[in-house]
This record gives C-alpha cells, sequence and structure tokens, in this order.
C-alpha cells in the first residue's frame, strides 16, 4: 500500500535554511514527505496552520520576533496542531523542546538520514495515536510500542506509569519497561481518565496509587513522592500536582 507524503509546514527566518530543508525532504524516502507549505516568522505560520492541515511542522527557534518555542506553546490553541521538529543551529533549549512535547530536536546542519530520523518517529506516532483509537472504539485499549523492531500492541491497563526522559518516554509495566514515540502530552489528552499527572515529566496510573512519601530528592531536594503497586521505585510529586495526588488517593 502506498502512503501518501507527510505534508510538512517549514518555519525559519532564512529563506537559505528553508531551501536546504526543502531539498532534504525531497531526497527522504522512509517515510516520504514534501513541503506544503513556508514561513518565515511565527505569525506566517499561524495564519497558515489556521487554514491548512499539516502532519509536521519543522520549526526554527530563534527568530525575529515571537521565536520558535513561544510558536509552538501558540500552536496549542488550534483545534489540530501538528506534531513539532524543532531545527536550530543551537543546542541549548534541548530541554525547553521537549517540555513543550517536541517528537524531536534536529541541530544544523542537518543531515537527511537524521532528519528521516525524524520524520520516521513522527510517523510512528500518528500510527500508534490511530491503534489507540481503534482499540478504545472496540473495548480493548492499548497501546502500540516498537520493540526490537517490532510493533507490540500493549494493553493500557497493565500500564503503572508513563515518565518522559528526554527524546522519549518509559512505558513501565510490572514486568519490564518498554519506549514510546508518543509525547506526555499526547498521553495524557488520550488517557486522562486513567492516568493522572503528578509532575511536568509522569503521570501514572490511578488504579496503581498507594501511598504518598516523603523523599529527599538528590535533583529537586525535600518533597514527596508517590509509591505505586507493581514497583519498588518511588516517583516524585511536583508541588504543583500534590492536592491532586492526595485528592485520588482519598477517593
Amino acid at each position: 500500500m502506498t502512503t501518501a507524503p507527510l505534508q510538512v509546514l517549514l518555519v525559519d527566518d532564512e529563506a537559505l535554511a528553508r531551501s536546504r530543508l526543502r531539498t532534504l525532504l525531497a531526497d527522504c524516502r522512509d517515510p516520504a514527505a514534501e513541503v506544503a507549505g513556508e514561513a518565515a516568522n511565527a505569525a506566517q505560520a499561524l495564519e497558515l496552520l489556521r487554514r491548512q492541515r499539516f502532519d509536521l511542522a519543522l520549526v526554527d527557534v530563534r527568530m525575529p520576533g515571537q521565536d520558535g518555542l513561544s510558536l509552538v506553546q501558540a500552536m496549542r490553541a488550534l483545534p489540530e496542531p501538528p506534531p513539532v521538529v524543532f531545527v536550530t543551529a543551537h543546542a541549548d533549549h534541548a530541554v525547553q523542546a521537549f517540555e513543550l512535547d517536541a517528537a524531536d530536536y534536529l541541530t544544523k546542519p542537518v543531515r537527511r538520514e537524521r532528519l528521516e530520523q525524524a520524520l520516521q518517529r513522527v510517523e510512528r506516532r500518528a500510527q500508534a495515536a490511530r491503534a489507540v483509537v481503534v482499540g478504545a472504539g472496540a473495548g480493548d485499549e492499548s497501546l502500540v510500542i516498537q520493540d526490537r523492531g517490532h510493533l507490540l500492541r500493549l494493553p493500557l491497563s497493565e500500564v503503572l506509569y508513563f515518565k518522559a526522559e528526554l527524546k522519549y518516554v518509559t512505558v513501565r509495566t510490572a514486568s519490564r519497561s518498554y519506549i514510546s514515540d508518543a509525547s506526555l502530552g499526547e498521553l495524557e489528552e488520550q488517557h486522562g481518565a486513567q492516568f493522572l499527572r503528578i509532575h511536568r515529566n509522569a503521570l501514572v496510573a490511578r488504579r496503581a496509587l498507594r501511598a504518598l512519601e516523603r523523599h529527599d530528592d538528590p535533583e529537586e531536594g525535600e518533597g514527596w513522592a508517590l509509591r505505586l503497586a507493581g514497583v519498588d521505585e518511588l516517583l516524585a510529586v511536583s508541588r504543583r500536582q500534590l492536592g491532586a495526588v492526595r485528592e485520588a488517593l482519598g477517593r
């Protein structure tokens, strides 16, 4: 079956940078992609996004006026914002990028092989999201995980928590861990009824909540941590989410 090329929006204030990305995208085959729109600044990008659907936005970070990070924040208000891959000459915004649920973060000069990897991640996210919708409709909700070169359907009822760790999300069950290309934001939107946000980097299964304990974290200092059924490790709870966790435990 032939798959339609990914429809890509390029957002970069430098015409030469956009031209190079056009050339690289034309050479990509797995998956194929084509430029469906270009913007030299955030305002132009938002105007295009309101009128047209894209499968992916390749966004520069540093641009005159509104930068790429604030553009992606603004995109969250759109009905169907596309996944974002940041493309920038500066590597110092990577952490912020992934906090915004970016699919990937590429540094210039971009190599075709690395760009194809980013496109593959975006495509796998889309496939996993479609599979979850199908599973939910059938009454057997599940995730599709890429595991050692194979696609694995993992029942959502087995998942204890999701934890973001830089470019990937760890999916933890009682028996083992998997890696997912989905973002925490997407997972929370799809499964917020079953999973609770306890930290900017973690969602936990509501059914697995067991106890809230005082905890001294080497990075975050003294605070609170959550104990779950099925795993020995403790998960840090942010101050912002502490009230929601106490409420969920009290139910």
